[in-house]
């Protein structure tokens, strides 16, 4: 059956300026970096997709290598705005990225080399059926480049009609000025920054913050779930179905699993249920107290965890003692994948 959108997905999401900019996205975007590739069902996918816009989610995320294998996601993804999506692609944001190694050989390797950047946009636009992604992210910043020929990239991207807006992700706080100033002088503003941020990974709250103010950028925040961690699934074990057990799912480490995180998961677990929301609820609606925090984006195996996560934006928000209270376990748990390239080493 051909699928129509819920008439009333726009009634209950919010929206936010992403920055200074005049673009808004919603409160809560979907990343398709983990199932979407050709290990998840088709089905399934397609399941996701249809809930999320219903609920209002508007915004979805994708970057050259997701999957597994590599450009699967962006593959499957083309297919479904084919099938389901593409009456209503003015309704949407669609973005990718280019930074970690994609193809073989020296110009496939990932960074920031304009030769590398511009050839994988071209790539995904092509496995997507697009004429042009809404945003484009350098996806990590390249030591080994200098930074103008990586903004000259983004720009160029801009200037050919290829993208409406640039970003970049897991900038440190000083690059990330100097890339927004880059960009500025070559007459393209620089939309937004995707790092992680979540309870257990706070890193953008020293300065990063701050610059994305100063700068006028929106944030959108990944792995606030840390992957998995800030959600009920390994309060007692390893559940069979974890990410950690299923192909591509290296990036979840088993000592994440230590027990001072554990303790720290289990007492925020606890505050969650106090609120009367799940932990993986309060962990979205924390990330988002911030109004410099544009969206929150969320992963997902199942529709059901997407109308899950949605709720968390109706609860009312946090006391100052509420907050005072997660402070004492919203702590480092180590589990930052991205501190190299967010400190402007190589990764």
């Amino acid at each position: 059956m051909t699928y129509q959108a819920n008439s009333a997905r726009y009634d209950t999401m919010p929206y936010r300026f992403c920055g200074n900019s005049g673009l808004k996205l919603p409160a809560l975007s979907l990343g398709l970096w983990h199932n979407f590739g050709d290990d998840t069902p088709l089905a399934t996918q397609r399941q996701m997709l249809r809930t999320a816009f219903d609920a209002g989610i508007t915004h979805f995320d994708l970057a050259n290598n997701y999957g597994p294998p590599y450009g699967s996601a962006e593959t499957n993804f083309g297919e479904h705005l084919r099938r389901d999506f593409k009456p209503y692609r003015d309704q949407l944001i669609i973005s990718s990225k280019a930074g970690w190694d994609m193809w073989p050989g020296p110009y496939g390797s990932g960074g920031g080399s304009r030769k590398y950047v511009l050839a994988s946009l071209d790539q995904s636009l092509q496995r997507m059926g697009l004429d042009y992604v809404d945003i484009f992210y350098s996806h990590r910043f390249d030591p080994d480049t200098p930074l103008e020929e990586t903004m000259g990239a983004l720009a160029s991207a801009v200037q050919q009609g290829k993208a409406l807006y640039v970003g970049i992700s897991s900038y440190s706080a000083g690059k990330t000025r100097e890339a927004a100033a880059l960009l500025k002088s070559m007459g393209v503003r620089p939309l937004i920054h995707q790092p992680s941020y979540s309870l257990l990974n706070r890193w953008i709250e020293e300065d990063l913050l701050n610059a994305l103010d100063d700068t006028g950028m929106g944030c959108i925040a990944f792995s606030a779930l840390a992957q998995g961690l800030l959600t009920d699934k390994y309060l007692n074990g390893i559940p069979a179905d974890a990410r950690i057990n299923r192909p591509g799912g290296g990036s979840f480490r088993p000592e994440f699993l230590n027990e001072q995180n554990l303790r720290h998961v289990r007492a925020l677990n606890d505050m969650a249920q106090a609120r009367g929301q799940s932990l993986a609820q309060m962990a979205i609606a924390w990330v988002l107290r911030d109004a410099r925090v544009t969206s929150a984006l969320i992963g997902a195996s199942s529709a059901a965890q997407i109308t899950e996560l949605a709720g968390a934006l109706s609860q009312p928000g946090f006391s100052a003692e509420e907050l005072q209270a997660i402070n004492q376990h919203a702590v480092e748990g180590g589990i930052n994948l991205w501190q190299k390239p967010s400190t402007d080493q190589r990764s």
